[in-house]
């Protein structure tokens, strides 16, 4: 037993010294992913378990204007990671831990409903997926998915911003779902041709992680457009064994 336990500690040392970029080994939360992963399982705790059970008999926040200033943080950074991300990765990461926010905000408003597996899934796996690339792969061909998520998510808290401000309907949502995809498409694609392209130093491993997990999230995101932007409520059948029939996105008793 105490081998194996000795064995183990020297491989963590050797993956987390050894193997990580030296250039963000200093950098604030970095360093070890022992506080990223104390970050994600409380972020997990509180949007499943501790969040919902504080606001059962209370009621929902107002919390306007806390978003409205959150979504201008959020287009400030991003646009700013959108021309500097090879300079300022661990920013991203950073940025990718604020986004947490996202949920949370969902819980206190006691929109429970909006915390799904695709957005809780999506949260957690590119915070802790950012860290990684801080700490071990730092710039390179990460860098193109840096920059094109950072645009998405500018468009994105443009959109909510405008919305919470009531200067703009919105009519365009069902587009950066649209964006969504074909940012997770573009990824996937980028990371093709690192298999392909035999004279690149990026590791190519990183393909057999990245291909996948954008196919991934491309049927997690196509199922949920399909869901709430093609497929047309099937109708009802009330009390009496009357059928009810949508009218303007509502149903309505025949």
């Amino acid at each position: 037993m105490a081998t194996l336990i000795r064995r183990i500690y020297y491989g963590y040392r050797y993956i987390n010294d050894e193997l990580s970029d030296p250039r963000t080994q200093d950098f604030f939360l970095i360093g070890s992913p022992w506080a990223t992963v104390g970050i994600l399982v409380f972020y997990l705790y509180f949007v499943h378990e501790l969040g919902p059970n504080l606001m059962a008999k209370r009621k929902p926040f107002d919390l306007k204007r806390v978003m409205q200033l959150y979504n201008v943080i959020q287009i400030v950074l991003c646009s700013y990671l959108v021309y500097q991300i090879a300079r300022v990765v661990w920013l991203y990461f950073i940025v990718k831990l604020l986004d947490l926010l996202d949920t949370v905000f969902f819980v206190l408003r006691k929109k429970q409903n909006q915390v799904s597996f695709l957005h809780v899934y999506h949260h957690a796996g590119m915070s802790f997926g950012t860290w990684a690339a801080t700490k071990f792969l730092a710039g390179g061909h990460l860098t193109f998915l840096g920059s094109l998520n950072s645009f998405v998510h500018v468009v994105m808290y443009s959109y909510y911003l405008a919305t919470s401000l009531r200067i703009s309907r919105p009519w365009w949502k069902k587009y950066i779902t649209q964006l969504q995809l074909f940012q997770f498409f573009l990824i996937m694609l980028h990371f093709v041709v690192l298999v392909w392209v035999e004279d690149c130093g990026f590791p190519k491993w990183t393909a057999a992680v990245l291909i996948p997990q954008n196919l991934f999230m491309m049927v997690l995101f196509g199922d949920f457009y399909y869901k709430t932007y093609i497929r047309k409520p099937r109708p009802k059948v009330s009390q009496n064994g009357n059928a009810t029939e949508a009218t303007n996105g509502k149903l309505k008793s025949q």
